[in-house]
């Protein structure tokens, strides 16, 4: 049977249950957290990301994908204390999330060095520890697909042909930068039915996420509770549409909920920016919401539990 590192060790792949795809226990910027280190509370990021975890505990999620990678201060000791103290699966991720430059070493080496870093990861453990990353994570923003991007692009790409596990990443849609991705996985011979794009929720451009979804890959409908970009309403009537097209066996949904961010020191400021967001959001308001419009509770099913099963396998 299928199985994937969770960062307490293997789970079989039928054993993840309600699964959330895409939430951080813990992001912020790795060169200000060393050279700055007073900034932070250890214990207060800790307890934040607990009150979050057990909350969708209590609302029955088993797993929670976290795609923190380099870039986002991925902090793989703190994610395996957060999973233990909870008892809720997390599956951590490699790779790298930048919009745009390399630090010198990734950019003085080639491709294929990057790549063996993540199969590192992946077949040895995380930051000389034991614990081992379960998929990989990229990421093309409005700056498109930048040299040092694409150099990401392809060494997931290429870490995935040597490991199996599957791709996830971070896309504007405004920009369609997820078709940019596509291209590249496509260059680079991988099964596209192992690729998330994330964040397509982040339009309602059916003609854009049809055509996304026409490559064969999954899609994040992963941002509920962010409203800058657009609003709930908006992006239920884009998931409403896509299942009504029948694409609700390649839909995830979840929140891109971030338990502490730099960007909202101090933490009151997520609830004047973004007052719903949340890692229960999606539990307590959206899926009443569309169930209340329609949706089917089998089609609710499928994004929570089984397409997760379908992407791994």
């Amino acid at each position: 049977m299928k199985q994937i590192n969770s960062v307490l060790g293997p789970v079989e792949v039928d054993q993840l249950g309600k699964t959330l795809i895409h939430e951080h226990l813990r992001t912020r910027a790795e060169s200000v957290a060393v050279q700055f280190p007073h900034l932070y509370d250890a214990e207060e990021e800790y307890q934040l990301a607990m009150n979050q975890v057990t909350g969708v505990k209590k609302r029955g999620v088993k797993t929670i994908f976290d795609p923190t990678v380099m870039g986002l201060d991925r902090d793989i000791r703190f994610m395996k204390k957060v999973s233990e103290d909870s008892d809720v699966q997390i599956i951590a991720a490699t790779g790298i999330y930048t919009f745009n430059d390399l630090p010198t070493r990734f950019r003085a080496n080639d491709i294929e060095f990057m790549a063996d870093q993540f199969v590192r990861d992946i077949e040895v453990g995380v930051q000389n520890t034991e614990i081992k990353a379960g998929f990989l994570k990229c990421a093309t923003d409005v700056q498109g697909m930048t040299p040092d991007v694409e150099k990401v692009v392809r060494a997931v790409a290429r870490a995935h042909h040597r490991t199996g596990v599957p791709i996830m990443t971070h896309s504007a849609p405004a920009k369609e930068t997820g078709l940019l991705q596509i291209q590249i996985f496509e260059e680079e011979g991988v099964d596209l039915s192992k690729v998330l794009i994330g964040h397509c929720g982040d339009t309602d451009n059916l003609d854009y996420l049809e055509r996304v979804l026409d490559k064969g890959v999954y899609i994040g409908m992963d941002r509920y509770g962010i409203t800058t970009l657009v609003t709930t309403e908006q992006r239920n009537d884009t998931l409403r549409a896509l299942i009504e097209r029948g694409y609700a066996n390649r839909m995830f949904l979840s929140q891109d909920y971030c338990c502490t961010t730099d960007l909202y020191k101090p933490e009151s400021l997520k609830k004047v920016k973004h007052p719903d967001w949340s890692m229960t959001f999606l539990l307590d308001k959206v899926i009443p919401t569309l169930l209340s419009q329609g949706i089917a509770e089998e089609d609710i099913h499928l994004m929570m539990f089984e397409n997760v099963k379908n992407w791994l396998s």
